[in-house]
């Protein structure tokens, strides 16, 4: 009998996995801490919530995790990748345990402060890493995992707060949930420490070759997709270099790898990056100014409001919200990378404004009443809608988007600033929507369904394709972009140096003829 063998993944895919669990540690914050805050038992230890108490608890983890992402690109160039995700992790298990253990409400406020700080920090670093590891061919897959993670991670939040307060009438049903987030960050910070390779690219910027050699070695990467990317760097350098300076490429080379560990905060704002790091920081900070977590956030009190009263029910239609979510993203996780980041931005866009319109113009018209009529569950299948448009386009491509685009000298702190520019954006949604909720039941709809419009229109005009190429093909891309069009002497002259270096001209002499100068 022919014995059947199993072949493991290869190690970067397992690496990328563990990594992207930070994405998980982030979903269950978030579809815990709405159905928390609406408990029977967690109202009885602190009371009745105002609008305003309630949106500032619920968005305190955000500002702290806005200005930890800032600076964890400087810290992640520092420290390395790893290093900051297992000290994040470590920073949230002690903030969640804090929550677990609060006796008022300004302990509670402190441990969410608290674990905003380790989010922000390994958040910010995840993506990055895994984008460093990845081979072009698979890097949307692989850094789409986190997003994977993160709906599981709401899933699996919404539906153990729907069953600790089925279970247990005690302060144990909103507890538990915060003491669960901080074994798994603990698990997560010490298992990232031990077992997985620094990035090779990070090493290689160092200057430590033989660790980074090691490192591509750990990660199972062959030799030709190595050499694949670094030819490829040098024919974007290539591309970009005026004539006369190409035949001080190798001092150029050694010199980039000293200026990458002089990079400060000001670099990503020069010349040849100051548009990818705006156009990062405008798509993250607009991927949350759409709505989605002000609809992951308060899923209940929106069910609520459309006519679903009782916590269970609304717990139970979250958690189903959240579930469908998660296996939605299944499929645009595993075609990743065969649709477009520009199409699923533009198209995703595009649904998301006319869901968010179609609400805000139902509740403007008073046709969506809680007890009775076909409205309220044309809007409950609307935010469903909404939430499984976001979860198959803008979730899982904008992150990836934004990371890819940064070269290789800003690419750390030019991601932690898009990410901070996410939290920054969120905390306000968080904050403002229980408000506004109160204040006006269409508002907020109108002013999410404008946000997803703009995008549309910015990133139809200035968003350029990154599917299917190497983080160095996507570098090189941009440059050319942003020095202008190459005139013909110069694009003539690269292809003769080209020739050079494969060894296709006559060894001591070039001939070149009249005709190509």
């Amino acid at each position: 009998m022919k014995a059947i063998t199993m072949r493991l993944p290869a190690p970067y895919i397992l690496c990328s996995i563990l990594i992207s669990v930070g994405g998980l540690l982030f979903g269950l914050d978030t579809g815990c801490i709405g159905p928390i805050t609406t408990m029977p038992t967690f109202l009885d230890s602190f009371g009745p919530l105002s609008s305003t108490i309630h949106g500032i608890l619920v968005s305190s983890i955000l500002i702290p995790a806005s200005l930890t992402s800032f600076f964890a690109g400087n810290v992640a160039d520092y420290l390395g990748r790893i290093k900051t995700c297992s000290i994040g992790g470590l920073i949230f298990a002690t903030g969640t345990a804090l929550e677990s253990g609060a006796q008022n409400l300004a302990m509670l406020f402190v441990g969410r402060c608290i674990t905003g700080v380790g989010e922000g920090l390994f958040l910010s670093t995840l993506v990055v890493y895994v984008c460093e590891i990845a081979p072009a061919r698979q890097r949307g897959v692989l850094a789409s995992v986190q997003q994977l993670l993160v709906t599981m991670g709401i899933a699996v939040g919404y539906f153990i707060c729907y069953g600790t307060v089925r279970s247990s009438t005690t302060s144990f049903s909103w507890r538990f949930p915060f003491a669960l987030q901080s074994f798994l960050a603990f698990t997560y910070a010490v298992l990232s420490f031990i077992f997985l390779p620094e990035s090779p690219r990070w090493l290689k910027t160092k200057g430590r070759m033989d660790d980074s050699h090691d490192a591509w070695e750990k990660l199972g990467i062959a030799d030709a997709e190595r050499e694949k990317d670094d030819q490829q760097k040098q024919s974007s350098t290539l591309q970009v270099q005026e004539p006369e300076s190409l035949a001080l490429t190798p001092i150029r080379s050694r010199q980039s790898m000293n200026d990458t560990n002089k990079t400060s905060w000001l670099a990503v704002f020069g010349k040849d990056t100051r548009k990818r790091t705006l156009l990062g920081c405008f798509l993250m900070g607009m991927q949350q100014l759409s709505g989605i977590d002000g609809v992951l956030y308060y899923a209940p009190l929106l069910f609520q409001q459309a006519g679903l009263n009782s916590s269970t029910s609304s717990f139970l239609a979250s958690g189903v919200s959240a579930l469908l979510m998660f296996l939605v993203t299944i499929p645009a996780f595993i075609l990743a990378d065969k649709w477009g980041r520009r199409t699923s931005t533009i198209v995703g866009g595009i649904l998301l404004s006319s869901t968010m319109f179609i609400i805000a113009a139902l509740y403007a018209s008073g046709v969506v009443h809680g007890d009775h009529g076909p409205a309220r569950w044309l809007v409950i299948v609307l935010i469903y809608i909404f939430a499984l448009t976001y979860c198959t386009t803008w979730a899982v491509g904008i992150k990836i988007y934004a990371s890819e685009i940064q070269p290789p000298k800003t690419r750390a702190p030019a991601t932690s600033l898009a990410q901070s520019s996410n939290w920054v954006v969120n905390f306000v949604v968080a904050f403002t929507t229980p408000v506004f909720l109160e204040q006006s039941s269409s508002g907020i709809y109108f002013m999410f369904g404008a946000a997803s419009l703009l995008t549309v229109v910015v990133c139809a005009g200035g968003m350029p394709e990154t599917k299917g190429k190497t983080l160095e093909e996507i570098d090189g891309a941009f440059e050319r972009g942003e020095s202008g069009q190459q005139t013909s002497v110069r694009s003539r002259v690269v292809k003769v140096v080209r020739r050079l270096q494969s060894g296709k001209l006559n060894r001591g002499r070039v001939q070149v003829e009249e005709h190509e100068l």
